[in-house]
């Protein structure tokens, strides 16, 4: 948990960076060592969650807004309710991408394997916006490095999203994604985030750098000219 890093702070939020492999919040009651736990013993309050507004998957590094009182909390959760916060996220698909698109397919919780999520029509909207970044090449493979823009926010929506375009992201062994060596997560980290200050109204953005992973994965593999 010496790993969870505070990229800004006042009365009314903190923003944080969540490490690969923590579960975001206490899903199950008996469940230790969650964000949520390391929150409560160094900025407890009395919120829900303690004030963790959105989650990222455990698997998944990144940003999280996190309220400290009533008031804020309730106009974050707004804010994504409405959908006027922007996330976005870096990852590596295995496949050669167009340079820009989306994909507007619904997703549920999948009838046959627990824990999956896959297209559905009977799921929610779900919204993915991607631009190719850079491409890369390795055992006669092409990859591409992704910028996401993440439009909803459903449960695994990017690696379900990506999957169902055949470009599976690398280390993402639940959807179809290759393992490689030094990689035990999903290629994915959520490296920048807007919204609206709860108290002064003035647009906030917050970015970080990929992770040390992240960067020694992306060493593995050749730069396509």
């Amino acid at each position: 948990m010496e790993k969870v890093k505070i990229i800004f702070e006042n009365d009314d939020f903190l923003v944080v960076e969540k490490p690969a492999g923590i579960t975001t919040t206490k899903e199950k009651k008996m469940e230790k060592g969650t964000l949520e736990d390391w929150l409560r013993e160094n900025y407890p309050n009395d919120l829900p969650r303690n004030g963790v507004v959105h989650r990222l998957d455990k698997g998944t590094s990144g940003l999280i807004l996190v309220g400290r009182n009533e008031k804020s909390f309730d106009n974050l959760k707004n804010q994504f309710k409405t959908r006027t916060v922007k996330k976005k996220y870096y990852c590596l698909v295995g496949g050669d991408t167009s340079r820009d698109g989306s994909i507007n397919m619904p997703i549920d919780r999948s009838k046959y394997v627990f824990g999956r999520f896959g297209v559905d029509v009977d799921g929610k909207m779900s919204i993915t916006e991607f631009k190719l970044i850079k491409k890369f090449q390795r055992n006669g493979r092409i990859y591409s490095l992704l910028e996401i823009n993440l439009k909803t926010g459903r449960t695994h929506q990017i690696r379900v999203h990506m999957s169902y375009l055949k470009w599976p992201l690398v280390g993402d062994w639940l959807y179809g994604g290759e393992k490689i060596e030094g990689l035990n997560r999903p290629f994915l980290h959520a490296f920048s985030i807007e919204f609206k200050d709860p108290s002064s109204k003035i647009d906030r953005k917050f970015e970080i750098e990929m992770p040390a992973d992240l960067k020694m994965t992306l060493e593995k593999y050749e730069e396509k000219k």
